[in-house]
């Protein structure tokens, strides 16, 4: 049976995403993976912590992704060559500013973060000696975000797979090294993502100069253009405050596992990457609605775009149906994959239902996401986002004392749910062709 063209065009973008999205995330993986085997909850746990620290001070930054995936995939579209280059640009020099300055006050960000998170002092200790080797990678991590959403925008998701791969390899590598031969632990677990980031970014940069993206140098007056530099950031901003919303709800969702003891917060970690597996392929889709709906609203076509989001929905249950599937009967045994300790694996088994019902409540919410950033409809996702985010607070603070750790999860499968109800209902606006050509 052949494939309609757009089916083709969805794959071609989104096996490469996935490969992408199963990768880069095994930086934080790997960590979770080698700590779980170090003999105690506590190495887990100061992972998870250390992990979401850099989830609060990254995640804000995600508009250097997805904002530029959008932008560059409408000038794509529109055959607007000069503008996707200075759109990759204007993302590289607000990422390597951020990212210095992230070095500059890594003392007074990591203190903040750990005091908000309230966390024993053990673990704490450990979390701080991972953050503070990690942080020397934020200009890195953040110019490959700027990057990563660039080549999606110019329909090129094997660029990054490649980046994802190489980096994934020298994370590995670097950090069994260290670990098991060298007997480094931790502080061997955070020098392994570090180098894999610098590499990772330096790859990414040397793939940018190849002839088919025919990079031109421009005047710095272009790149400061301010009728484009006001659009660049009207997009950004949306994207940062919605950010703000998700990672307010991450850590949240992290800082009361920690408050409940380390074993829960073991346990909610192993299976928030029950969460993050599903993600991973679904994202790789919602990644190539972005570059197809980006293209074709630059190409002012609404009838590809329609076809588009049917074709991406239809993806999405599949992959939702496929996974729901998987943790109904492999659970368990992808959890022991994750950890040898049989403390946290029995109780997380009180609490595993509620992950194997994230594809489900989910994969809508992920697709709209993907369609919303490629159009830059970004106001909507700020609505969306933040009407979820006070739904999954007042949900929280109406159960927990009762529920208990079920009551953060409930409210996390609430909190995905309304988001794609929301974007539904706001789906008309993708459809308003005002890219300016």
């Amino acid at each position: 049976m052949k494939l309609p063209l757009i089916h083709k065009e969805i794959l071609a973008l989104s096996i490469p995403a996935i490969v992408t999205n199963i990768t880069t995330p095994l930086l934080g993986l790997v960590d979770v993976t080698i700590t779980g085997h170090m003999g105690d909850a506590v190495y887990i746990a100061a992972i998870a912590i250390g992990g979401n620290m850099f989830n609060m001070l990254y995640w804000l930054f995600a508009f250097l992704r997805m904002g530029t995936s959008g932008m560059t995939a409408q000038a794509f579209g529109a055959q607007n060559f000069k503008e996707t280059t200075l759109t990759l640009y204007r993302a590289l020099v607000v990422a390597m500013f951020v990212g210095i300055a992230m070095v500059a006050l890594q003392v007074p960000l990591g203190s903040a973060i750990l005091n908000f998170l309230n966390v024993n002092s053990t673990t704490s200790v450990y979390a701080w000696d991972y953050f503070s080797i990690c942080i020397w990678g934020a200009p890195a991590f953040l110019g490959t975000f700027a990057l990563s959403g660039w080549f999606l925008g110019m329909q090129d998701s094997k660029a990054t797979m490649y980046i994802s791969i190489l980096i994934n390899i020298v994370n590995i590598a670097t950090s069994l090294t260290l670990v098991y031969l060298f007997d480094w632990g931790l502080t061997g677990v955070a020098t392994g993502t570090l180098t894999a980031q610098w590499v990772g970014f330096i790859i990414g940069l040397l793939l940018c100069l190849r002839s088919k993206y025919n990079l031109t140098r421009y005047p710095i007056v272009e790149i400061f253009k301010l009728n484009k530099l006001k659009r660049f950031f009207s997009i950004n901003v949306d994207i940062f405050f919605r950010t703000f919303c998700l990672v307010a709800v991450t850590l949240w969702f992290t800082r009361t596992g920690a408050q409940q003891s380390d074993t829960i917060l073991a346990v909610n970690t192993l299976l928030m990457q029950l969460f993050l597996l599903f993600s991973f392929f679904m994202d790789g889709f919602a990644f190539a609605g972005e570059a197809l709906a980006g293209r074709f609203i630059g190409e002012r076509n609404a009838l590809r775009l329609k076809e588009c989001v049917r074709a991406l929905m239809l993806w999405g249950l599949i992959v939702a149906v496929l996974f729901t599937g998987l943790y109904a009967f492999g659970g368990e045994q992808i959890l022991m994959l994750l950890s040898s300790e049989p403390g946290v694996i029995e109780a997380s088994k009180s609490y595993y239902y509620w992950a194997a019902a994230i594809p489900l409540a989910g994969f809508v919410t992920f697709t709209w996401d993907g369609i919303f950033i490629g159009a830059t409809r970004t106001r909507a996702m700020l609505l969306s986002m933040f009407t979820a985010s006070v739904s999954f607070f007042l949900l929280y603070f109406a159960l927990f004392d009762t529920f208990l750790n079920h009551a953060v999860w409930l409210s996390f499968i609430s909190y995905l749910v309304i988001r794609g109800v929301i974007l539904t209902i706001l789906s008309p606006q993708i459809s308003k062709f005002d890219y300016s050509r």
